[in-house]
């Protein structure tokens, strides 16, 4: 089971990078993500250089792709060829975006009327393409979902492992990376904003 963490130039760090880092947690249980690149190597928004692991067309036989996010994603979206890059198909593939890639969703026509989360400044962007945003920090249909605020990215790969290995997983993985203390309170609050993200408006 493959993941491709779809990551551009301009990315956020903590979107793409904590993602990948908690899915890869599974890698035992044969799920594993890539960062995945449109370019041999993306620098992000802060300067930080990372070659990637799988080129773009590693989409088309990933199980997941998440959508990361970044200062370059308005740019990503009005670019038809880099957009063609990306032939996703939800009836077989589990799709997230992290914050600003909910506009990639939307200019890919994924949507189909489901409100997204994203985040403070992506929002009237966002909105502008007729889309609603939740003040949520997760929300997923079907095989559809979108996380909003950079550290939000925990429920978006919880999402991926629960629905790829099970809630216990999730669970293990989260206990694991959890601040020392505060493992049940961590654990409880990905798994319930998972859970209320799915059941809204459902």
């Amino acid at each position: 089971m493959q993941v491709a963490v779809v990551t551009f130039d301009g990315f956020n760090e903590l979107d793409s990078l904590i993602a990948s880092a908690l899915v890869n947690r599974c890698r035992k249980d044969g799920l594993e993500a890539f960062i995945t690149t449109p370019t041999s190597v993306v620098t992000s928004m802060n300067g930080v250089a990372v070659t990637g692991q799988r080129p773009m067309e590693f989409v088309t036989e990933a199980d997941v792709v998440l959508i990361g996010s970044g200062v370059t994603t308005r740019d990503v979206v009005a670019d038809d060829w880099l957009i063609s890059r990306l032939p996703l198909d939800p009836s077989r593939q589990l799709i997230g975006a992290q914050c600003s890639g909910a506009l990639v969703l939307a200019r890919l026509g994924l949507l189909n009327g489901m409100p997204v989360c994203t985040d403070m400044k992506s929002r009237p962007f966002v909105e502008a393409c007729n889309v609603t945003v939740l003040d949520a920090p997760f929300h997923a249909e079907g095989n559809i979902a979108t996380a909003g605020g950079c550290l939000a990215s925990q429920y978006l790969a919880t999402w991926v492992i629960t629905r790829m290995l099970g809630e216990d997983a999730a669970r293990d993985v989260l206990d694991y990376v959890a601040p020392v203390g505060e493992n049940q309170e961590t654990v409880e609050r990905a798994m319930r904003a998972v859970h209320t993200g799915e059941a809204v408006l459902g």
